[in-house]
């Protein structure tokens, strides 16, 4: 890979991270309820399992995954009864009546991952993405060890940057709402946001 490509794959990887999907969804409704350094860890998951899949995708493996539909389909499903779960809870949350300081519980680091990086996976059509835009950017029939590394590093590079923006400037925003009829109505929306990217991603073929 040369550095006139990987810059132009590291540029392609942020546009196609704030491309609104299930997983911008998911991190905007975090970012506006607790705060975008609560998406961190959730970013992490969900770059860490575009990076499993461009490293398929670098070894030519899209017969397996499409041999293996089935194995895809479950975990989308498991990916969308979770993000509804969550969704619901988002909905019904009331603990922001009593104290700001409540609003920003931490959810533990390796949920928040699993979270993310259940997002991602649920999201057969990545691998896709990877599989068509790869050879515009590097030659897959003679792919080295490096070559592999350093696009996977561009990869969560890239991914960081795209869905940290998108968390922060969503934080930003939320600043604007304080009473607690504003933060209630905040919640469901960020609920509804969850809820519907399960739909959505439970129901794509």
């Amino acid at each position: 890979m040369t550095f006139d490509s990987g810059l132009a794959f590291f540029i392609a990887i942020i546009v196609f991270a704030v491309t609104p999907g299930p997983g911008v969804f998911a991190l905007l409704a975090r970012a506006m309820t607790q705060g975008a350094m609560f998406c961190f860890s959730m970013s992490v998951g969900m770059a860490i399992s575009d990076i499993i899949y461009l490293v398929l995708a670098c070894f030519g493996l899209s017969v397996i995954a499409e041999n293996w539909g089935g194995v895809f389909t479950i975990i989308r499903i498991v990916g969308a009864i979770y993000l509804i779960y969550l969704g619901w809870k988002m909905w019904r949350d009331r603990s922001h009546l009593t104290s700001e300081s409540q609003v920003t519980t931490k959810q533990p680091e390796y949920m928040s991952f699993i979270q993310g990086f259940l997002i991602s996976a649920s999201n057969p059509k990545v691998i896709l993405f990877y599989i068509a835009f790869l050879p515009t950017f590097m030659d897959l029939t003679a792919l080295s060890t490096k070559d592999i590394a350093v696009a996977s590093l561009l990869c969560f590079a890239g991914l960081m940057t795209g869905l940290m923006a998108i968390a922060f400037s969503a934080s930003w925003a939320r600043r604007y709402f304080r009473s607690e009829k504003a933060m209630t109505g905040l919640n469901r929306v960020a609920g509804s946001i969850m809820m519907s990217a399960g739909v959505f991603i439970g129901t794509r073929t």
